[in-house]
């Protein structure tokens, strides 16, 4: 590594503007003035549990970029403990396309989580406390929305029940990658537009049917002074010593899967080109990048689509064949929000070159591009060809699947004919009650789907291109400070489980120090 001052140098950032976390760590204190930047958004097919390599990719990308001389930063998720210690493992790249310090990253980066869990339950903790002291605001404790937040799976935490002398209600945590507070952090585009949000943000009901805002509970002013520095995006870099800016870590299957706005202006002010990267399939964090982000800053990115042979297996239960399916699925949603895209091969060292052949084949087949990338193995080098040729790319304006004013149910049936490529719906009562009171409200948010990752149904075992399914909408919450209504699907959860055999079991320290066997 070099010292970061030196990656500050590289996108003209002087030590006023980067606040030391130790040698190798930045906050920037910054905010451009200008916005010129081409957004190159990495988004995949389903992915296998394991994931298919984005973060891989984004990073290999933007070191392909420079190289080639072009002026260039990539704006990465903070990784959650919570698949750090699971299945998934670390979120810093792989092979030589890594982003560094990466235990520094994985573990407590720059405190940025533990600021956002901290102001989640300081606001569950006041909610609970105006109740204990006489309920002044009124508050229905069988109608409260707002839960808990902790960053680690633990599926324990998914029901509680608190009994205290006056209050006895059950409750649950979220992972704190699905908390509002994480939501309005990657959403918001300043300090003065975050602060707006969180007043906004709905609690609960009152008794008289009132919705029960943040702003009431007087609170504000100390959310806003535990999220100071969690405001202020990260600098580190790659193994080729480029600039990586990292903020904010929602996922994509329950949130929206973005690094935050902040960070993407401040990267559009300070180079050419900003590579980012969304959370799991298009279905999900891609789609979610253009909706909502594309929609509200008025970008047209140009789009790198990831698939691999073992994921392209996996859909298709071990048929390569079959599985080509699924890249079809998302191609044909790519082209129905008219995005510009090109596909790639996240090539792995096993892969065949009769199957790397055939998938080339049948995209093309299908009028699309398609590039081997190995930045897993050579780093900036094995993503040239691509670079050269997403530079050269013309980009088109999106297809917007609905307007602000639809409504609800317009706006979820139009992502479910065009994305999830099925017309079968199914809303059961209580999402139908929660449409009928955002109704109520006039609510024009946009739509955040939560639902499996590893299917464009709603069932993880419809793998490839399922047809002729039913999406089974389960609930319909309000994060009314982000201004997104989340659509649950099937048996989506906010607080995931660690598995029968986790990365937890294999992580130590050495006896000098060293964090061993993080991946």
């Amino acid at each position: 590594m070099i010292p970061i001052k030196e990656i500050a140098k590289k996108i003209n950032l002087d030590e006023s503007n980067i606040e030391y976390y130790g040698k190798y760590k930045a906050k920037i204190n910054y905010h451009s003035q200008s916005e010129k930047a081409e957004v190159i958004l990495v988004t995949a097919m389903n992915p296998t549990p394991y994931g298919e390599g984005k973060t891989t990719v984004a990073i290999g990308l933007n070191d392909a970029l420079n190289k080639i001389g072009k002026k260039s930063i990539a704006t990465l998720r903070e990784p959650s403990l919570g698949p750090v210690f699971g299945l998934k493992g670390g979120a810093c790249g792989g092979g030589k396309a890594q982003v560094i310090p990466s235990e520094d990253i994985n573990l407590h980066f720059n405190g940025d989580f533990h600021a956002i869990t901290s102001a989640n339950n300081l606001i569950a903790a006041a909610l609970d406390n105006s109740i204990y002291f006489d309920n002044l605001l009124n508050i229905d404790i069988n109608k409260i929305y707002f839960k808990r937040c902790l960053d680690m799976n633990d599926r324990s935490l998914r029901n509680i029940t608190i009994n205290d002398k006056k209050i006895n209600r059950e409750e649950g945590f979220n992972i704190t990658a699905a908390s509002e507070i994480m939501s309005i952090l990657c959403i918001s585009k300043d300090l003065n537009d975050f602060e707006n949000r969180i007043n906004d943000i709905i609690l609960a009901k009152k008794t008289n049917g009132e919705y029960l805002y943040l702003k009431e509970l007087n609170i504000t002013g100390s959310i806003m002074a535990l999220m100071r520095e969690a405001l202020k995006p990260n600098l580190v870099q790659s193994l080729e010593e480029n600039p990586i800016v990292i903020h904010g870590g929602p996922f994509a299957n329950i949130s929206t899967g973005i690094s935050s706005v902040i960070s993407l202006k401040l990267s559009r002010g300070l180079a050419d080109y900003v590579v980012t990267e969304a959370g799991f399939g298009f279905d999900l964090g891609g789609f979610k990048f253009t909706d909502i982000i594309c929609r509200d800053l008025n970008i047209n990115p140009k789009i790198v689509f990831i698939v691999t042979i073992r994921a392209l297996k996996y859909n298709g239960e071990d048929n390569l064949d079959k599985g080509l399916e699924n890249m079809k699925a998302h191609i044909e949603a790519l082209n129905n929000i008219n995005a510009s895209f090109v596909i790639t091969i996240n090539k792995f060292n096993d892969d065949k070159e009769e199957e790397l052949n055939k998938v080339i084949a049948y995209a093309n087949n299908l009028d699309t591009t398609c590039i081997i990338n190995n930045v897993y193995e050579e780093g900036a080098t094995g993503a040239l060809a691509l670079a050269k040729y997403i530079t050269s790319m013309e980009t088109k304006p999106l297809n917007f699947l609905y307007k602000k004013e639809d409504s609800i149910k317009n706006k979820i049936n139009n992502i479910c004919k065009n994305i999830f490529h099925t017309e079968n719906i199914n809303y059961n009562e209580i999402a139908n009650q929660k449409i009928e009171d955002l109704e109520k409200m006039n609510c024009h948010h946009l739509i955040c789907i939560a639902k499996t990752p590893l299917s464009i149904s709603d069932d993880q075992k419809k793998l490839g291109y399922p047809k002729d399914f039913i999406l089974t909408i389960t609930n319909i919450s309000i994060h009314n400070g982000a201004k997104l209504i989340i659509v649950h699907m099937g048996n989506i959860l906010l607080m995931p489980g660690l598995p029968k055999k986790s990365n937890a079991e294999i992580i130590y320290l050495d006896h000098e120090l060293n964090i061993k066997n993080l991946q």
